[in-house]
């Protein structure tokens, strides 16, 4: 016997982009992707177009990838868009040495992140009761 593939037929579409090998570390991204999830995707991006942060072109190019694959695989309306999922993962970590005093030798570490964006497209809920 062996096991069946389960297909869910009313699972909505979700839309991903990753973009790996992204220069900096996690504890930097967090804050910022938190900040963009749960809001349309033209909200998120004016968001992070007026940010101070360094790494917020680089999660504009995600974001802006994934609203491109949702148009085109999937022809979703870029207005209905939102920011379903956003998280990062630790990557590989870059060690560089840079000379001391007395012959010693202290360390660099350069991590590198991975981002990933998934978008889906706001369903219109149903209001109940009275009120029009």
């Amino acid at each position: 016997m062996s096991k069946k593939n389960k297909i869910d037929k009313n699972k909505d579409k979700t839309v991903r982009s990753i973009n790996n090998n992204i220069r900096s570390s996690v504890r930097k991204l967090n804050p910022i992707l938190r900040g963009i999830v749960g809001k349309k995707v033209g909200v998120a991006i004016r968001d992070l177009q007026f940010s101070e942060k360094r790494i917020t072109k680089d999660i504009k190019k995600t974001i802006n990838s994934a609203v491109a694959n949702a148009e085109n695989n999937f022809q979703y309306d870029i207005d209905k868009l939102i920011v379903k999922e956003a998280y990062c993962g630790k990557k590989i970590t870059m060690k560089r040495f840079r000379p001391r005093a007395k012959g010693r030798a202290a360390p660099i570490l350069k991590p590198y992140s991975s981002i990933t964006i998934i978008l889906t497209e706001l369903t219109k809920m149903e209001s109940h009761g009275s009120k029009s």
